[in-house]
């Protein structure tokens, strides 16, 4: 009989334990239990529509990877044999189509020797470069990024006179 008011007395114990730590569960960052699924986002419209039409997102710090400026959606042909992206991008095209060229590093293998094409490790374009889309931050944040503070340093610095 003892045994088994002590057992009743331990499990109520933890009950009561159990809600006061539930109470105050964790919470994430936006506001909800950990434990919850995130909700399904809804789908965003891309800042651009067509490529071409918008101008380049600014980088927040110089090694950033720059945003796609429009979307990518009908942009599939990105495989072993081809990259849809670089038929605007490449080297031999982004000229007549007005398009930003590909990085020079994307010409660079991992042992640092500089290739006639595009590195097979930078083939798949969308591992590092995310096209913008039209959504507020997840999160509220002050952060500036090196390069929006560069740009002011400049405009402060007075200009050379001959």
């Amino acid at each position: 009989m003892k045994t088994q008011l002590k057992l009743s007395m331990a499990v109520l114990a933890a009950c009561f334990t159990f809600s006061a730590i539930a109470a105050d569960a964790p919470k994430s960052m936006r506001g909800l239990d950990v434990a919850a699924p995130d909700p399904v986002a809804a789908e965003k419209n891309y800042v651009g529509k067509r490529p071409g039409t918008q101008e380049p997102v600014a980088r927040t710090f110089s090694t950033q990877p720059p945003v796609i400026p429009h979307a990518v959606e009908n942009f599939d042909e990105v495989n072993l044999e081809t990259n849809q992206c670089l038929d605007c991008h490449g080297a031999a095209n982004y000229q007549k189509k007005k398009a930003p060229k590909v990085g020079d590093s994307h010409f660079v293998n991992r042992d640092g020797k500089k290739l006639d094409e595009a590195s097979a490790g930078r083939h798949n374009c969308t591992q590092c470069h995310v096209p913008q889309v039209d959504a507020p931050p997840l999160v509220d944040s002050d952060f500036k990024g090196d390069a929006v503070a560069k740009k002011a340093d400049a405009a402060k610095k007075p200009t050379k006179k001959n």
